[in-house]
């Protein structure tokens, strides 16, 4: 299919942010801990654009999305620690390990909706947490010893892929779908469009993504434990949906990127941090109640497929 020119601006944007940055690695203007706010950075945007497929485009909302990432983040690590598996290998197999997992969920919970489904999903989310924490093959409460091997360039490419695919997807036929069961899940199943099918659809490429991103963030630092995915983790995951507005890639990725660095230059005060975190959702839901993007989004930049086609 022709690409259009959306996509090939997208394309070359990508590439001169990477250049960039990677410029800058190399010459040392940027040290490990800038390298380590940029790394993060681009997994909270993988995170935050995953779950805007299943929130913001469906309409299903979800707050366990910790628990794919942990998949992810535990399954990589044995591939590579336990099984001596190269890095890229892992994180496929953390990847597609995670998909499964969101298959598994979505096809019994996705018939369930609003407060129903939540609880569903923060309880498997939990239950994960809980198998690591008593798993002594991926080190229990103490946690997993994982060797660095995250670069930049891998999650910089992890953010690129996540977007494309993403933002096809919502443009394509299935995507239409899955905006329908968004406005009126009713009127959807009654003009024909099988809503279980369109949601664990959603629901599986949110879980693969939000899988890669743990993987990435498991060989990121030197050890992972389970106490780190846990259901605040993914009330942060929400807060960069909620605050970028549901319905918006380029909001996700916005307040993914603001947020992260908050967060950094916070991180020795962990309680203003959160009240920051509380203060800006009060003023957003209180001034700017469908987010700072809404279903807009900020230029065509994240929209890609045939010209005039559907937008979001």
């Amino acid at each position: 299919m022709k690409k259009s020119k959306a996509f090939w601006v997208y394309i070359i944007f990508a590439l001169v942010i990477y250049t960039i940055v990677q410029v800058m690695i190399s010459g040392g203007s940027l040290d490990l801990y800038y390298q380590n706010i940029l790394i993060q950075m681009c997994i909270n945007i993988m995170l935050a654009v995953s779950l805007h497929i299943v929130i913001g485009i469906t309409g299903q909302f979800s707050i366990g999305h910790a628990g794919f990432m942990a998949v992810g983040a535990y399954f990589s690590a044995i591939a590579t620690m336990n099984l001596g598996l190269p890095f890229t290998v892992a994180l496929i197999i953390g990847a597609v390990a995670a998909g499964l997992a969101g298959l598994l969920v979505g096809i019994p919970t996705l018939r369930l909706k609003g407060d129903y489904l939540a609880i569903a999903t923060l309880g498997f989310a939990e239950i994960i947490r809980i198998v690591f924490l008593n798993i002594d093959y991926v080190g229990g409460a103490a946690g997993m010893v994982v060797t660095n091997m995250t670069t930049w360039t891998y999650a910089f490419v992890g953010v690129v892929l996540t977007i494309l695919v993403i933002s096809n997807f919502t443009n394509s036929r299935h995507g239409r779908g899955a905006i329908s069961i968004r406005e009126d899940e009713i009127a959807a199943d009654a003009m024909g469009i099988n809503t279980t099918y369109y949601k664990v659809v959603a629901f599986t490429i949110g879980a693969i993504f939000a899988g890669l991103a743990g993987a990435i963030y498991s060989h990121n630092f030197f050890i992972i434990q389970p106490t780190t995915f846990n259901f605040l983790k993914s009330f942060d995951i929400l807060i960069y949906v909620v605050l970028g507005g549901l319905g918006s890639l380029s909001g996700s990725v916005i307040a993914a990127i603001f947020l992260t660095i908050v967060s950094a230059y916070l991180s020795n005060f962990p309680e203003t941090r959160m009240i920051i975190y509380s203060l800006v959702l009060i003023l957003v839901m209180l001034y700017r109640p469908t987010g700072l993007m809404g279903t807009k989004e900020i230029t065509h930049l994240f929209k890609f497929g045939k010209k005039g086609g559907s937008k979001v």
